[in-house]
């Protein structure tokens, strides 16, 4: 039920189709309640530009990416990495017959680099399908089965847990999968600005990692306050950074994380870990 809402939701309260539809409907409301359709019509027409146009899309984002530092390689054995679905094009590699990634593919990247770094660890990949009503022809671990070969990866290495349709799902069922040790060391591999979700969806499933952010969108607080050059560029990054915002609160208040928004841990020391 909870996967089915969200998915719902989100259909909606995107801002770019939220506001659209705010425009829309108040150019049909227009010729009968002309100030109302007027009001709507700005509104919408207004904020799409403003949030197309304006920081306001790099402004949530930052946060969220610099929420978690970059994994910094101390020398300490690593017993696993887990890598996160999303990024896989499943309609797109079905249909043209080689692996199709969109913007988040640093993941696959990340995959193959750790495979190398450490040869003795177990490599899984999470993710199944979060299409709603639409069957996908192939799931996200097909499509990262037929990529493993071209990042020098043997496929027979790579764990895959292949039912997960949310973060929520991943974390549990990656858990299941794994059934890690108290004393072992697990990398986690998503994306900067979903790191936060993804740890707190861990962490409430019992399973700690250690966060490997990867596909920053951003080059942090210097360009914060940048003006995007066209409104979809903009609106795309409002779109991103308000479901991710949007995600933390709905996991949080459904239990699904352990914290609204999942900080760093603190050893002994005071400093976050690595």
């Amino acid at each position: 039920m909870f996967f089915t809402l969200s998915k719902l939701a989100w259909a909606v309260a995107a801002p770019s189709t939220f506001l659209t539809l705010l425009a829309v409907a108040g150019l049909v409301l227009l010729p009968w309640f002309r100030r109302l359709g007027t009001v709507l019509t700005v509104l919408g027409g207004v904020g799409l530009l403003v949030a197309g146009l304006s920081p306001i899309g790099r402004m949530l984002m930052v946060p969220l990416e610099n929420r978690f530092p970059a994994y910094v390689d101390e020398g300490s054995p690593v017993d696993g990495v887990i890598v996160l679905g999303g990024a896989e094009l499943a309609g797109i590699t079905a249909a043209r017959g080689q692996s199709s990634f969109q913007e988040a593919g640093e993941r696959m990247l990340a995959m193959g680099e750790l495979a190398r770094r450490y040869p003795g660890a177990r490599i899984v990949f999470a993710g199944g399908s979060s299409n709603l009503v639409e069957a996908s022809p192939m799931q996200e671990a097909d499509v990262v089965r037929l990529a493993l070969p071209q990042i020098g990866v043997d496929p027979a290495r790579v764990e895959f847990e292949r039912y997960s349709r949310n973060t929520a799902e991943n974390a549990r069922l990656a858990r299941e999968l794994v059934k890690p040790q108290p004393d072992q060391r697990w990398l986690l591999v998503t994306s900067a600005f979903h790191m936060p979700r993804a740890i707190g969806c861990f962490r409430a499933a019992g399973f700690p990692v250690i966060p490997y952010p990867v596909d920053y969108r951003t080059i942090g607080r210097p360009e914060l306050f940048r003006l995007f050059g066209t409104v979809a560029d903009g609106l795309s990054f409002v779109d991103l950074a308000t479901r991710e915002w949007m995600g933390l609160v709905a996991y949080y208040l459904a239990g699904r994380t352990d914290a609204l928004f999942p900080a760093p841990d603190q050893p002994p020391g005071g400093s976050p870990s690595r």
